[in-house]
């Protein structure tokens, strides 16, 4: 089989060697993952070009096939990690018949991953509203306008639904549409990545039974 000339090479030795780390890493010596995340989000901030919270969100659908897309993380703490959707999306629809997903942050500018699982739930009406009055104008007018994963005749429909909010709502307030708000994924496993030479990465994991018990701590082999 021929190979393609647009996948990149294995790396040599010397390029691998270029990715060595050198800095202190308390990886291992680390009993909250919370606090862990933050440290590397913080990180990834500051060296990561674009959307450092960008993140892959995993779902699958009522036949059991898989899907994925990238989505932005809005906000975290020891609850999980908020996402703000239409509900009636691909998504939506899919967490709501099987509520449980996967996240994963990749920070290439970094060299570090952290892969993130658990069940799913709808954040509170209140953090909802919030974050939707946070959004620009255009964003919550686009909000009530797209039938988000429907299939859409043509570029002018849509404009023309974006027309027909715009003359509705006028200057006045736009209300969160009932179709959109947010979802909590409380982790229930959080594993972290981090590039080292030869493919020979450090992977530390997080496990917990449940959102009430005490995380547990794993080394994992590359």
């Amino acid at each position: 089989m021929k190979k393609s000339k647009i996948i990149p090479p294995s790396p040599s030795a010397s390029e691998y060697h270029d990715t060595a780390h050198d800095e202190v890493l308390d990886l291992f010596n680390r009993d909250n993952p919370f606090s862990l995340f933050a440290d590397w989000m913080k990180l990834a901030k500051a060296k990561e070009p674009n959307d450092p919270n960008a993140m892959t969100l995993a779902s699958v659908d009522a036949t059991g096939m898989p899907d994925a897309r990238m989505v932005l993380l809005k906000d975290f703490d020891e609850e999980g990690f908020v996402f703000y959707t239409n509900l009636q999306s691909a998504k939506g629809e899919q967490i709501a018949a099987n509520p449980m997903a996967a996240l994963v942050f990749h920070w290439k500018s970094v060299r570090r991953q952290v892969r993130i699982r658990g069940p799913v739930s709808q954040v509170r009406a209140q953090e909802a509203d919030a974050y939707f009055a946070s959004r620009a104008r255009d964003s919550r007018i686009g909000a009530h306008a797209s039938e988000q994963s429907r299939p859409l005749d043509s570029r002018f429909a849509l404009e023309k639904r974006i027309a027909a909010k715009v003359a509705k709502f006028g200057i006045g307030k736009i209300p969160r549409p009932a179709h959109w708000s947010g979802f909590r994924l409380a982790p229930i496993q959080i594993e972290f990545w981090r590039d080292r030479p030869f493919r020979l990465h450090d992977r530390l994991q997080f496990t917990r039974k449940d959102v009430n018990s005490p995380w547990k701590t794993n080394r994992l082999y590359p």
